[in-house]
């Protein structure tokens, strides 16, 4: 096994959790990056600048580890969907995503501080909501809360009853982090995780 120190650039539990399911040593450095899309960027690629940026953000605290970044970004026929923050937010965003098929983008980059090579990937999963009434949106808001979520809806939570449909090819991407594109970049730098 690898003898770097991997960092998971993010204050996620959620990141946190999915990534101690892979069973190796890491630690958790805050990336205090502004998580706001530029103008023009597409969903994809603002998905994909955060997880680098992130990763990057706290590679000068640890010069020789293997930082992992990680962002999502949902989209809306067009529109990007980021974390609501309020509950009036997440149920106009809710409202807008009733019946429909949202995608979350789910970018990911693993750092070499050290030599600062990178790899990233974006992995796609297409959510499609049911068709919600107001009332249990209400409902679901006041159980789950899920303001600090794109697209206001945990799938690892009771945001499941939300969804109609998920295709994608990792179900741990929709909660944040695509842990079987995170195997192959770890192996590539030599950690084997089993």
């Amino acid at each position: 096994m690898n003898s770097k120190t991997i960092v998971l650039a993010s204050t996620s539990l959620y990141r946190s959790q999915l990534l101690a399911t892979l069973q190796i040593p890491f630690l958790i450095s805050a990336p205090e990056v502004e998580e706001a899309p530029l103008p023009g960027e597409g969903a994809r690629q603002t998905s994909l600048r955060l997880a680098e940026l992130k990763a990057r953000a706290v590679a000068p605290r640890f010069p020789d580890a293997l930082i992992i970044g990680s962002d999502q970004v949902a989209l809306l026929n067009g529109v990007q969907l980021g974390k609501p923050m309020t509950h009036g937010n997440a149920v106009r965003q809710l409202q807008a995503m009733r019946g429909n098929i949202v995608i979350f983008y789910t970018a990911l980059s693993l750092l070499d501080a050290a030599t600062a090579r990178i790899q990233t990937e974006v992995v796609e999963t297409s959510v499609k909501f049911r068709q919600l009434t107001d009332a249990q949106i209400e409902r679901y808001l006041n159980k789950e809360q899920p303001y600090h979520c794109a697209g206001s809806a945990k799938a690892e939570g009771l945001g499941i009853a939300l969804i109609e449909r998920i295709e994608g090819s990792d179900p741990n991407a929709l909660i944040g982090l695509p842990l079987i594109a995170l195997v192959d970049m770890l192996e590539k730098q030599g950690v084997n995780v089993i």
